[in-house]
């Protein structure tokens, strides 16, 4: 450490100001290990960016594996550290299962007890030590690599009280348990607005809904036509413009999954339903395939823009879009598309003025709240961030 200029963290717990917080080199704290697999019940793990190490069984992942190659596959103890070796992203991983993963990884294990795993499993997330591992790649013809020896050249904080460890942990830790509980809310509420859906819109083939409000209960039956007969469809009027020929400024432009930019000019002032055209997200359904936008925006080829008579009928196909499956109607199987033939056919339940917008201020009340709720979840990301920010010290006022 630099013993001229301590290096300290921007945040610290008070009982621990005064204390040393030294800087090593990776390799002092951590061995790689590459011990092999003699234990066929242990778990295949996948490693992950958003859950860590993880079995394979407990998330979506379609690689397979051969009984010959699992032979050479390593152990990873509860606590371990991965490194992936070819297109490093998202920091070292941690694992809070045993298992075995692939050869390809770098597995990491604590050489003393006075270390706190969850302590590096923060800081190994941190952009700034992310930044410094990527910094002089190993190139090879097919990608980059992260070796254990690069790990090794790079030093990292040690505060030198376990104790300080464990607190900056459990303080991190408590903040993922709030956003864990934050996010389960989300959750809960996104499944509530779809199974509500559901019962209010009717069932393939039908053409009454299971619920009704009750003014509405012997009203007319719905009416099923296609999409291109409810809206006025503006495809001819979007302006796809390259990245390096948009100027910045603060209108959103407008891409299949939502805004990718914002640039000095517009092409459109009201509101509208955007619906994706093309994409991956046809078929994956990570993000909404419609949804709206208002005032002056700006809107590319990848997205489709359609306009209604009435606000409300815009949320119900919204909506309604969302949630049902379109697999038929796309075109494409390396690139999923949707166009403007097969938009213009998709059936639309509707059931008289009325009753649409009373349907479209319930689902309203509902999208307030999921977009309330992902707010608090967001803001708590962005003060965990800020806090790990500020509880870890700095490599680069660091003597390395």
């Amino acid at each position: 450490m630099n013993k001229e200029k301590e290096v300290v963290p921007k945040l610290r717990f008070p009982e621990f100001q005064g204390n040393d917080i030294d800087f090593v080199h990776g390799n002092r704290l951590f061995e790689s290990i590459s011990n092999k697999n003699h234990n066929s019940d242990l778990p295949i793990l996948a490693i992950t960016q958003d859950q860590g190490a993880i079995p394979r069984d407990q998330i979506e992942y379609n690689v397979t594996v051969t009984d010959k190659s699992l032979s050479n596959y390593k152990v990873v103890e509860v606590g371990d550290f991965i490194i992936s070796l070819r297109s490093f992203q998202g920091g070292i991983e941690y694992s809070r299962f045993k298992g075995i993963c692939s050869p390809a990884y770098i597995i990491l294990r604590k050489r003393k007890e006075c270390i706190s795993e969850l302590y590096y499993k923060y800081y190994f997330k941190t952009w700034k030590y992310i930044q410094s591992l990527n910094r002089n790649l190993e190139g090879i013809r097919d990608g980059k690599m992260i070796s254990y020896s690069q790990f090794s050249s790079i030093k990292i904080p040690y505060p030198c009280l376990f104790k300080e460890q464990q607190k900056i942990a459990d303080c991190l830790s408590s903040i993922d348990e709030l956003i864990d509980a934050e996010s389960r809310k989300l959750k809960a509420l996104e499944k509530y607005k779809k199974g509500l859906m559901q019962k209010l819109f009717p069932a393939e083939g039908k053409t009454l809904p299971e619920w009704r409000f009750p003014e509405f209960r012997h009203k007319n039956e719905w009416r099923i036509k296609p999409l291109g007969k409810i809206c006025t469809n503006y495809d001819s009027r979007r302006i796809p413009i390259t990245e390096k020929d948009r100027v910045r400024g603060e209108i959103p432009y407008i891409g299949a999954s939502g805004v990718i930019d914002y640039i000095n000019d517009f092409i459109f002032d009201e509101d509208l339903l955007c619906v994706s055209e093309d994409g991956a997200n046809l078929v994956a359904r990570t993000y909404p395939i419609a949804f709206s936008i208002s005032g002056k925006t700006w809107v590319n080829n990848h997205a489709h823009v359609l306009k209604f008579s009435h606000k409300y009928t815009q949320d119900i196909v919204e909506s309604y879009l969302n949630m049902i499956n379109l697999q038929d109607f796309l075109t494409g199987m390396a690139q999923p598309k949707l166009n403007r033939a097969k938009l213009d056919i998709i059936p639309i339940p509707l059931p008289e003025e009325e009753e649409q917008e009373k349907i479209a201020d319930c689902l309203s009340e509902i999208d307030t709240m999921i977009k309330e709720q992902s707010n608090k979840v967001e803001q708590l990301k962005a003060h965990k961030k800020g806090l790990m920010q500020g509880l870890f010290p700095s490599l680069e006022e660091a003597d390395v």
